[in-house]
């Protein structure tokens, strides 16, 4: 009676041991970080570097659930070949909107990604600004650009859609302000021209580095939102917003749909997108120099961003497919234009 008495408490312990371990693997199972791979352009880092731990601290709030983010940050052409060769991200926030249908195309997104998100998911903008050196040239406006002293710095639009930007900036200035599209191949034929580098820089951060570090040129084409935090960081060196005429240079973000359901973090990462539309996450993009797409937000820092008279759009052009194909396809018009450079 004795030995079946123990042979029952030993029968009740194995039962909770396996009970115990059950339990604490389930929860060590639960309390696993989940991973969300982030890829960008190149000058949003500083942006994400302090909204990232703004949503992981509301996201285990809410869920009790850790999130760590693998980020890459790179030309905005180069992440979207990236992503198509097999990057596996989770949230891409691309330059253009032209580079995520390409990630589109490729299968990854599922059509309908601007309806999925606030703004057509348009998350930020900017435009173009000028920046100079301490002494030197000061333009203001376009045309001052083609002046023989000037020697513009601008990346590859073959990688960079930055310099995508730029290049639309440049053509727009002309063809979309007055002036004949022959006048505007012109305009942009002689600024490509009077590039003092061989070979384009890959990205807006290389285009920055030959700029600052190598002392080339002494115009560099860049987003305003560049100029502004380099300010922030103590930078003396001017900079010049033409008013006259801009291009509103609209950044949009997208759940990689193929990537997310592979990975089993589709929930967080649409929250994550959800959440850059927050005042407080769009409070920390104006922080660094970008144009809010929040209302409230914009008028909290107006006084940060002058008015542009004519600010055009992406439509204006076409469209992204109109563009790619006019500008940027292979033989299209900047490779004529970059031939001539040699």
């Amino acid at each position: 009676m004795f030995s079946k008495y123990l042979r029952l408490i030993g029968l009740g312990l194995a039962t909770l041991s396996i009970t115990l371990l059950f339990s604490f693997n389930f929860t060590a199972t639960a309390q696993q970080p989940l991973t969300v791979t982030l890829v960008s352009y190149a000058v949003t880092q500083s942006a994400y570097s302090k909204i990232i731990p703004k949503f992981t601290a509301e996201w285990k709030k809410k869920t009790g659930q850790n999130v760590v983010f693998r980020q890459s940050y790179a030309g905005s052409g180069t992440q979207t070949k990236a992503i198509i060769n097999g990057l596996e991200a989770d949230v891409a926030a691309l330059a253009l909107a032209g580079d995520t249908k390409k990630v589109e195309k490729a299968g990854l997104i599922k059509p309908g990604w601007e309806s999925r998100a606030p703004n057509n998911a348009i998350v930020t903008k900017s435009v173009m600004t000028f920046i100079t050196r301490e002494k030197g040239v000061k333009p203001r406006k376009w045309s001052d650009l083609v002046n023989e002293n000037v020697k513009v710095i601008t990346a590859n639009p073959k990688t960079s859609g930055g310099a995508q930007w730029n290049f639309l900036g440049l053509w727009g200035s002309v063809a979309l302000n007055g002036g004949t599209e022959a006048q505007a191949r012109s305009f942009v034929e002689r600024i490509y021209g009077n590039i003092p580098v061989p070979q384009l820089p890959k990205d807006a951060r290389e285009a920055s580095d030959v700029f600052y570090k190598r002392g080339r040129g002494n115009v560099l084409l860049n987003y305003e939102n560049e100029a502004i935090l380099a300010k922030k960081k103590g930078s003396k060196v001017p900079f010049y917003v033409p008013t006259d005429y801009n291009i509103s240079i609209d950044n949009p973000v997208a759940v990689v749909d193929k990537n997310v359901d592979k990975h089993g973090t589709r929930k967080v990462a649409e929250a994550f997108v959800q959440f850059l539309f927050t005042p407080e996450a769009q409070r920390e993009f104006a922080s660094v120099g970008f144009r809010s797409t929040n209302p409230q937000v914009a008028k909290e820092f107006a006084s940060q961003y002058p008015a542009v008279k004519k600010l055009v759009t992406v439509k204006d052009f076409g469209g992204w497919g109109e563009i790619q194909s006019q500008f940027f396809a292979d033989k299209a018009i900047f490779d004529q234009i970059n031939r001539k450079r040699g």
